[in-house]
């Protein structure tokens, strides 16, 4: 994967950190409370050995509320300076499924973006990651994150899934982008039983021949079956972090970069 001119070896599996500045997000929303605490954070992520750090400034929870363009531009352009200024060497992900945040954020120096709608939400968001040639992640959701709940009707999800990225794999690739990278979108979509259903038959988005991206950290699959909480949610994590990585995922996003890091450890004396 080429990021900035920095090619990335996927071979080994790589842990994506995130970096949630919204005041809403479902486990970290609101935390940073001033620049310091925000790049006490980050070096943390860094030095526990993240290749990226994902910065999110829209919440995709369920239900979550709307935020406009401008107020998502305006929250996260200065964290990317901030963070660009402090860690030259970082590659920065943008969580976003808007064209516009996506080109300004890249004008400014981030060199991934990740996108929960694959496309599907701003006909100009393709067009834009073909200009400037950026890796993009490509995720699985029906509907927006206002609605995607009550798009949870499959025959059969697997199936449906393998079309869907089938087809905006095809649209990208019709526009010359070239780094793409498939996320099921575990909790977008989907039911308690059906994030259990694509986990179990993840490795099948391998036919893709894509890099597979899993991000289950702390979501509410793995607390609701524990019936506990967020905070409660990392032991969880990890089992589900080591069997995605069994089913071929090569980047675990997650809060929790030392533990994910240990699980990519462990697993890899086994394989």
């Amino acid at each position: 994967m080429n990021c900035k001119g920095q090619l990335i070896d996927l071979s080994t599996p790589k842990v994506m950190g995130i970096l949630n500045i919204t005041p809403n997000s479902f486990f970290d929303g609101g935390k940073y409370k001033n620049e310091e605490e925000l790049l006490e954070r980050v070096s943390k992520m860094l030095d526990e050995g993240a290749s990226f750090i994902d910065v999110g400034a829209y919440s995709s929870k369920p239900n979550a509320e709307f935020v406009s363009e401008e107020e998502e531009i305006s929250r996260i352009i200065p964290v990317v300076n901030l963070l660009q200024k402090h860690f030259p060497d970082i590659i920065l992900s943008i969580d976003t499924f808007r064209a516009g945040v996506a080109k300004a954020c890249i004008e400014n120096g981030a060199a991934i973006i990740n996108d929960i709608s694959a496309g599907k939400l701003d006909d100009k968001m393709l067009e834009t990651i073909a200009k400037f040639q950026v890796p993009y992640i490509m995720m699985h959701m029906k509907g927006t994150p206002q609605t995607m709940q009550t798009f949870t009707q499959y025959d059969d999800i697997i199936k449906e899934m393998l079309f869907y990225f089938s087809e905006r794999i095809a649209a990208a690739r019709a526009l010359g982008i070239n780094d793409l990278v498939v996320d099921p979108g575990f909790g977008f979509a989907k039911t308690l039983e059906q994030n259990y259903d694509v986990m179990k038959k993840m490795e099948l988005f391998q036919m893709l021949e894509l890099p597979l991206l899993t991000g289950i950290s702390r979501k509410s699959m793995i607390y609701k079956e524990l019936g506990t909480n967020a905070e409660m949610a990392l032991n969880g994590t990890t089992v589900l972090n080591t069997v995605a990585l069994s089913k071929g995922a090569k980047i675990l996003r997650v809060h929790d970069v030392k533990e994910a890091m240990e699980c990519i450890r462990l697993y890899s004396k086994l394989s």
